[in-house]
């Protein structure tokens, strides 16, 4: 895997005032495309005179220079990884698993091995080949990196056809369980609320007022605890964007214990809380979230398949301690 490149633009001529940054880098770097050049910049990835922007529409001024990171590139093909499995359910058409947090789903800039597809390639071996795309064979839906539980791959074309449309028509139900900060009210509702990029940080996504995509979650409070400081929340999705729970929860104000991305300032709630409990959270080193169930027909058979997981150690241990601290 080649190393990230840093390529460097400028100073801009006095003619160069007043066009977009896109558009000066992509005549000043002919090697990358403007739409590659403005991918990066919304990344993070662009400095212009020192200074990090995220704004691909920002005006040049005579004397700017700029600086883009081009990640390095990537196999066109993902390989196969001995990385263990822990398989719920598997036969010729579909394999469930319980993914642990910290597996990213399939590979990316960043990410280029490691991944739950380097690991079902080498499980299922050449028959996932190509399905659903060179970079995500068998891949229909996914898991944040940090979140844990089930999730289902397709290892043939019909297999992986087949959940897509069942994604897209919502008949496979995801049920995911997180520990939130206070109580939602009411205890049962639905979150709506159209999700993209936030205007503010490009690399979280956010509820927003105009554009993005149609977004529902619903959820339940299934405990209270520590006195309501916080509570164990159930979700079904009803749409699958990105970090939709993570995102819908924190905008009722309500994040996930232990979401860096969009949990805020969680100092503060902790120190609040029964010393015990306060000490196991302030332990947690991902997000409390966790895809607990999944019910879909079987894609070749039709059968009703449903399938539960229970908590992972360290999730499992908080609730304990949070059930037994006083508050």
């Amino acid at each position: 895997m080649s190393a990230e490149k840093i390529l460097r633009a400028g100073p801009a001529a006095p003619t160069d005032a007043g066009q977009r940054l896109d558009r000066w880098l992509a005549v000043e770097l002919p090697e990358l495309s403007r739409a590659r050049l403005k991918a990066l910049i919304l990344s993070g990835r662009t400095t212009l005179n020192g200074a990090t922007v995220s704004d691909a529409s920002a005006k040049i001024k005579p004397g700017d220079a700029a600086e883009v990171r081009v990640p390095p590139t990537v196999a066109a093909r993902p390989q196969g990884e001995a990385i263990p499995l822990a398989v719920v359910y598997e036969d010729d058409a579909v394999i469930v698993i319980d993914k642990p947090a910290g597996m990213v789903v399939h590979p990316a800039a960043g990410n280029a091995d490691g991944t739950l597809v380097n690991a079902l390639i080498a499980h299922c071996g050449d028959s996932l080949s190509g399905i659903g795309g060179e970079r995500r064979p068998g891949i229909v839906h996914r898991l944040d990196k940090d979140t844990s539980g089930l999730i289902v791959a397709a290892k043939t074309d019909a297999a992986h056809r087949a959940l897509v449309e069942g994604f897209a028509d919502r008949s496979i139900r995801r049920t995911y369980r997180a520990l939130v900060w206070g109580t939602p009210q009411p205890a049962v509702g639905v979150i709506d609320g159209n999700i993209g990029r936030s205007p503010r940080n490009r690399k979280i996504m956010a509820v927003l007022d105009r554009g993005g995509r149609a977004a529902r979650t619903r959820y339940a409070v299934v405990e209270r605890l520590c006195g309501g400081m916080l509570a164990l929340v159930e979700c079904r999705l009803d749409t699958g964007r990105t970090h939709q729970i993570r995102v819908h929860l924190a905008h009722r104000g309500h994040p996930v214990v232990g979401d860096r991305a969009y949990g805020g300032a969680q100092k503060g709630r902790r120190e609040r809380l029964p010393a015990a409990a306060g000490a196991t959270v302030a332990g947690l080193e991902r997000q409390f979230l966790h895809a607990t169930a999944l019910e879909f027909r079987h894609p070749l058979t039709g059968a009703a398949m449903a399938f539960t997981i229970p908590f992972p150690v360290e999730l499992a241990e908080i609730l304990t301690i949070c059930r037994s601290s006083a508050g």
